[in-house]
């Protein structure tokens, strides 16, 4: 069987969708299902158990030898988190243990990583495993990720198969509950519904005009296809980015989601907030060659396509993946 961590949140219930498609069900769902807002990203699609996420390590230990394979997506994701016993516990601690347990009965495993990790970029991003010794994150958030980036790059007992994968600006469906972490296109879209107008925040870096900040935004459908690419792959274990390779700015994000809404443009700019303003990345670009070595051949969406099939098919429907 394959276990999916944070099966109730956006990429792990877009990979549920995916891999029902695969024709792989027998699948146990881990997460705090307490948070019945986000029921229907799970509630539809075929799986054989539901697991709290408190009680999972206890289970994992007594049920590894049915265990196939681990996608371990579940984290604390809020870059604006500051308490770091939190993410310490969810993205390390409670982490660790379960790569000892893949390790242990040789279990292949998958887990979520950031671009975070590479704080402001001065390293730039290529992912190099023993890169992960020399970045310095600009948060809590991604110093939790590269912490445990680094321990597992540090430890004599690994499973045969595993990957950590730095996961750009990923937006699409099923993304709706993640509040004022949610995608800029999903802020847009709700912005210009109520107001017909959407508020970038504005460049307070000298190289950078208003609005041209950029990033690297991949679908959540591209996401998807290389986890799943990384099921069938098991060589070549180590740290891997998933982004396009292309950087963008956040105001070409903007136009294409107003294009997609029929919707004439009507943007404008606002200050940064302050908590997280020394915080933040002006530039981010996945370099994609380690993938592509790998095997992994299919292109990924423009800006364009994603937002528009977002939009269109999800957004302006309610509907999830």
């Amino acid at each position: 069987m394959i276990v999916l961590t944070g099966a109730a949140g956006f990429i792990s219930s877009c990979l549920l969708t995916k891999l029902n498609a695969e024709g792989l069900f027998d699948i146990v769902l881990v997460d705090d299902f307490s948070r019945t807002e986000r029921t229907r990203n799970y509630v539809n699609k075929r799986y054989k158990e539901l697991i709290p996420r408190a009680t999972f390590l206890n289970w994992f230990e007594d049920n590894a030898a049915c265990v196939s394979f681990v996608y371990h997506l579940g984290a604390r994701t809020d870059t604006t988190e500051f308490n770091r016993e939190l993410l310490n516990e969810l993205n390390l601690h409670y982490s660790q243990q379960i790569f000892r347990i893949c390790a242990k009965h040789n279990i292949p495993l998958v887990y979520a990583s950031s671009a975070a990790t590479y704080g402001l970029g001065e390293l730039g991003y290529k992912d190099e495993d023993q890169l992960a010794f020399e970045l310095q994150p600009l948060n809590p958030y991604g110093e939790s990720k590269n912490d445990f980036d680094k321990w597992v790059l540090s430890q004599e007992r690994q499973p045969q198969a595993w990957k950590g994968v730095k996961f750009f600006n990923v937006y699409g469906p099923n993304e709706y509950h993640k509040s004022r972490m949610a995608s800029v296109v999903m802020h847009t879209f709700n912005q210009v519904q109520k107001s017909g107008a959407m508020k970038l925040f504005r460049s307070h870096h000298p190289d950078f005009k208003d609005g041209m900040q950029l990033r690297d935004f991949i679908y959540v459908k591209d996401v998807i296809e290389v986890l799943c690419f990384f099921y069938h792959q098991r060589k070549g274990n180590g740290l891997y980015n998933l982004g396009t390779g292309k950087a963008r700015a956040f105001l070409d994000l903007a136009k294409a989601t107003f294009q997609a809404m029929g919707i004439k443009e009507d943007i404008s700019f606002i200050d940064t907030p302050e908590d997280i303003r020394d915080k933040y990345q002006y530039f981010t670009e996945a370099d994609m060659t380690k993938l592509r070595i790998l095997g992994y051949d299919k292109a990924f969406m423009s800006l364009e396509e994603g937002v528009t099939d977002y939009v269109q098919h999800f957004l302006l429907k309610n509907a999830t993946y």
